[in-house]
């Protein structure tokens, strides 16, 4: 017999299954706490009990999605076979994968919400202290932080050429999301210490 703690965390788990369904499908219209309950089966008040409001859902979506990333990030640097160069590439292009195929939650990621505006912001602290230890790596403390937001901006402005169409692009020789990041790394490598 599951107690009800345990079925109180199984239908949160359910809803947000449920809310990163729809936000994939249908963007950030298409998350209703309605829609959500319909979605993940529960009775109409479920949502309710569990988020107080749409944007306490997304929240919490968006924070599931950078402890995901933070996951990554941190078995990415602790694998002793991957070169830093190796490492770094990874993340970034992990990033943008995400960027790929949910547009509409990497979106998320990266957005203020009005009720809490840091929310987000926090939710990556973790992840991005590890991207930040996986640059310092390979170019040192000093220098970690300038090059690692450099990376990041440049993840996101790929990202956004790739989701409008722009990349791959006969313009720009039909240079891959791939290819950039491997030319960034590579410049960014040669003037780190452990490339």
């Amino acid at each position: 017999m599951i107690s009800r703690a345990e079925s109180a965390a199984a239908t949160r788990r359910a809803l947000l299954d449920a809310a990163a369904g729809l936000l994939d499908r249908g963007g950030l219209e298409a998350v209703t706490l309605r829609a959500v309950g319909a979605e993940a089966g529960v009775t109409r008040g479920a949502p309710y009990r569990h988020f107080p409001d749409k944007e306490s859902l997304l929240i919490a979506i968006g924070t599931q999605a950078w402890d995901r990333l933070g996951d990554l990030t941190r078995d990415l640097r602790a694998d002793p076979a991957l070169p830093a160069a190796e490492k770094l590439r990874a993340g970034v292009i992990a990033l943008i994968d995400i960027g790929r195929s949910q547009p509409h939650l990497y979106k998320l990621m990266f957005s203020n919400p009005s009720s809490d505006p840091t929310a987000l912001a926090r939710a990556a602290e973790p992840s991005q202290a590890e991207f930040l230890a996986i640059v310092a790596d390979l170019v040192g403390e000093q220098d970690a932080r300038r090059y690692a937001a450099l990376l990041i901006s440049a993840a996101n402005g790929v990202a956004d050429m790739e989701a409008s169409g722009q990349l791959p692009n006969e313009k720009w020789g039909e240079v891959r999301a791939e290819d950039l990041i491997d030319t960034l790394v590579t410049m960014i490598a040669g003037t780190g210490r452990n490339s």
